[in-house]
């Protein structure tokens, strides 16, 4: 899905009058976007949790000596609210309104709300933190040095089809890595303005109140959502046919919000295959903070360094809402 120079051999309507997304200065994103009417996002409060209330959490992610003093936590939740609001107000412009649709080297679409929302982000990065490095889908890795301590990835609309079909299940993904390990995740939701944000050592939230993943023991009764069936192929595709034959109810067309779901306990496991490092890395922080668990499917946990070098190769995932059925699921996937 990585690509520095985005094709654009295909459009399926135009309303532009050139065949070229048109650029748009990240200067512009500094100052709410004219032509938005709807009334701002107002930003959850995020509140510390007690050391009480993580130990009588599901909490699984336990506090690593990577981590930061709250203080500088509490800054990087505040800047990734910033960026999530920045991106909502673009997407929310162009959602269920006539744009260009051009198609990506590996055939994937793009739009000008992609392009315009990862621009957003960037130009609040740089201004708050200009020594930390971005890696985004659209554009890649943007860092004068070849590596950074922090890097911020970015996916602006995970789920551009649903995003384009106007299904409001797509979502903007934000995850902050220290030397690789991701210590603040959000799913953010700008049509129906909901925002999960989780951060390594405390309770996730939704829209500033905790959540968490529900129990589930037994893989015959849980309820399996995966974005399309037709995005398995070969063994991965009679893997997942094994855990789907198993599992209560399999759904299908979430993208990135079936894994906010899961964290909030309606969904019970998530499987998918061919996903890129900036389509899970912000759900690790959630899920691993509701209770949850999520790795790839031999049950390694998942990992991707960034740097100028690195290439956004494909991951498969797991993810479920209680360790039994996270178990089964890997069981079953029998995967080699």
């Amino acid at each position: 899905m990585f690509s520095q120079t985005q094709s654009q051999s295909q459009s399926h309507f135009l309303s532009f009058p050139s065949k070229s997304l048109p650029f748009y200065p990240p200067s512009l994103f500094h100052n709410k976007i004219p032509f938005l009417s709807l009334p701002p996002f107002k930003t959850p409060t995020i509140s510390l949790p007690t050391k009480s209330m993580i130990s009588n959490s599901k909490l699984s992610n336990h506090i690593d000596p990577l981590l930061l003093n709250d203080t500088q936590l509490d800054r990087f939740a505040e800047v990734g609210n910033k960026l999530a609001d920045a991106a909502g107000e673009v997407i929310r412009g162009y959602f269920r309104k006539k744009f260009e649709i051009l198609d990506k080297e590996d055939l994937s679409p793009v739009t000008i709300a992609d392009q315009a929302a990862e621009e957003s982000m960037v130009s609040i990065i740089l201004e708050n933190f200009p020594s930390h490095a971005v890696y985004g889908e659209e554009k890649g890795w943007r860092c004068k040095e070849e590596s950074a301590d922090y890097v911020w990835v970015l996916d602006p609309i995970d789920g551009t089809k649903s995003f384009i079909t106007g299904k409001p299940v797509f979502g903007t993904l934000i995850a902050l890595l220290k030397k690789g390990k991701p210590i603040l995740g959000i799913i953010d939701q700008p049509v129906l303005r909901e925002r999960w944000i989780g951060i390594s050592g405390r309770i996730t939230t939704l829209n500033g109140q905790e959540v968490a993943t529900r129990a589930c023991t037994e893989l015959s009764r849980a309820y399996l959502y995966t974005t399309s069936p037709h995005l398995f192929s070969g063994d991965a595709n009679e893997a997942f046919a094994r855990v789907r034959d198993k599992v209560k109810v399999p759904l299908y067309g979430c993208d990135c919000y079936a894994y906010a779901l899961l964290a909030s306990g309606y969904v019970d496991l998530v499987v998918e295959s061919g996903l890129r490092p900036y389509d899970f890395l912000a759900l690790i922080p959630v899920i691993e903070g509701a209770g949850g668990v999520v790795t790839d499917w031999k049950g390694n946990h998942l990992h991707w360094e960034a740097s100028s070098t690195s290439r956004a190769t494909s991951f498969n995932v797991v993810a479920a809402g209680d360790k039994q059925i996270h178990q089964q699921a890997l069981d079953a996937l029998q995967w080699q």
